[in-house]
């Protein structure tokens, strides 16, 4: 599905997850046409087109646009869901200072610390036959990344929740998003 992004003229955030608290990951200029993989539930945003909780995938841009913005020629979802084989990004609730996203082409989750607060970034994860939970983490704040590729076979679910954590102080898990079920490409 394609869509046209409308603005009043300025730039339009891509965000690495959907919510408008996750990274800026770049911009995109109004009247571009863009190509939705999948569109998912984030933060309500008010736009250009009205006011909507749906966020578009865009894979050239390597992040989410609020569907406010988009002019897909309908109101309502027009791709699949995210999370079904075509990749997802969460963030922890609150300031987003964790960010995950897991990557189905090649089975990989990316963990994001963006608060230097001595906790770390986490995603913890379980897999098909009830193995799990399984973690990544990164810590040290400021944007810095962990890749990890994790050993699931095409076509497999993967469950996942960002949080932060504390290790130095074993307060547990803190600020989890929902959490969402994806799978392996």
């Amino acid at each position: 599905m394609t869509g046209s992004i409308t603005t009043a003229g300025d730039p339009l955030n891509v965000r690495r997850a959907p919510t408008t608290s996750s990274t800026v990951v770049g911009t995109v200029n109004n009247g571009t046409e863009v190509s939705i993989d999948c569109q998912t539930q984030g933060t309500r945003v008010s736009g250009r087109l009205g006011t909507t909780s749906l966020w578009d995938y865009v894979p050239s841009l390597n992040g989410y646009v609020s569907d406010a913005y988009v002019r897909t020629g309908s109101d309502g979802q027009v791709a699949p869901s995210c999370g079904v084989g075509t990749g997802s990004a969460q963030c922890s609730s609150g300031s987003c200072a964790g960010e995950g996203l897991f990557r189905s082409s090649d089975a990989t989750f990316v963990v994001w610390d963006r608060a230097a607060d001595g906790k770390s970034a986490v995603v913890q994860y379980w897999l098909a036959g009830g193995v799990g939970p399984l973690v990544v983490r990164h810590s040290g704040g400021s944007g810095g990344k962990t890749e990890k590729a994790i050993s699931v076979d095409s076509g497999d679910w993967v469950y996942y929740k960002v949080c932060v954590r504390d290790y130095s102080g074993g307060t547990g898990f803190q600020s989890c998003s929902n959490g969402i079920t994806d799978y392996a490409a």
